[in-house]
């Protein structure tokens, strides 16, 4: 027997789909230098966006805004840890991730999140619509938070990530004012949902409602809905704004 021929173009079986289903953004929570080396180490992501104003990129020579590809995208990146979104775990196989260098910190439970560039958010608008062009099985809620996928554990990449600009941009979900205010309107009058209701809706969203089994889990749970889509308080309280929320992406997703 002579060696073996593969035909790779005869005939093309169609069922099949991509490996990628999520997106996941990241912030570092520490500067490029050391946003390089941590990448490069244990952990991994497909995409690091720089901070123009941050000296450790300018000591490495660059200037302008460069998007590094630090795994290919065929690959998996170690960026999401233990994960779960819309009923799937181990986001790493199924997922790309995009690190953003930001100096957000924790100290001892208290949080801060600073701003992002400009030019970070125009990179972003810009690399995850290309991402998007050519996964066509990432859907609008799929493009998801760290946090989102793992509330208990993360933060990134926090409050101040201009979720809804991406939005606007094509990029992710957000949902509908009218519709928010109609909804917020009614839990005001009548009282926001039962816990059940609202982690039924949560998990229509795509949460996974595993850490709802402890009251500190449920907090994280609705702190991190809060970050992504009502920043502009992520107590982790549920009232009557963050419900008309959910509702309403559920209504239009």
């Amino acid at each position: 027997m002579g060696p073996l021929t593969i035909n790779y173009t005869a005939y093309r079986s169609p069922t099949f789909n991509k490996r990628v289903r999520f997106i996941v953004l990241h912030y570092t929570a520490i500067n490029f230098e050391a946003s390089v080396k941590a990448l490069s180490g244990n952990t991994s992501s497909h995409y690091l966006v720089p901070r123009l104003d941050d000296e450790s990129y300018k000591a490495s020579g660059y200037s302008g805004m460069q998007v590094f590809n630090l795994v290919d995208e065929n690959d998996r990146a170690w960026h999401a840890g233990a994960s779960t979104w819309a009923n799937r775990t181990n986001l790493n196989d199924t997922s790309i991730g995009i690190e953003v260098v930001n100096l957000a910190s924790d100290d001892n439970g208290v949080f801060t999140f600073p701003d992002y560039e400009d030019a970070q958010v125009e990179a972003l608008i810009q690399l995850t619509s290309n991402i998007l062009s050519r996964y066509p099985d990432v859907s609008p809620k799929n493009v998801v938070a760290h946090s989102d996928i793992a509330p208990t554990r993360k933060s990134d990449p926090g409050p101040a990530f201009p979720w809804k600009r991406l939005a606007d941009a094509g990029v992710g979900a957000w949902y509908d004012e009218d519709t928010k205010t109609r909804y917020e309107r009614q839990f005001n009058d009548q009282g926001v949902p039962q816990q059940s209701d609202i982690l039924n809706a949560l998990q229509q969203y795509g949460y996974s409602t595993a850490p709802a089994s402890t009251a500190d889990g449920y907090k994280a749970l609705i702190r991190a809905f809060q970050m992504h889509f009502r920043p502009s308080d992520y107590s982790g309280k549920l009232d009557a704004e963050t419900a008309a929320v959910l509702y309403a992406l559920n209504d239009k997703y």
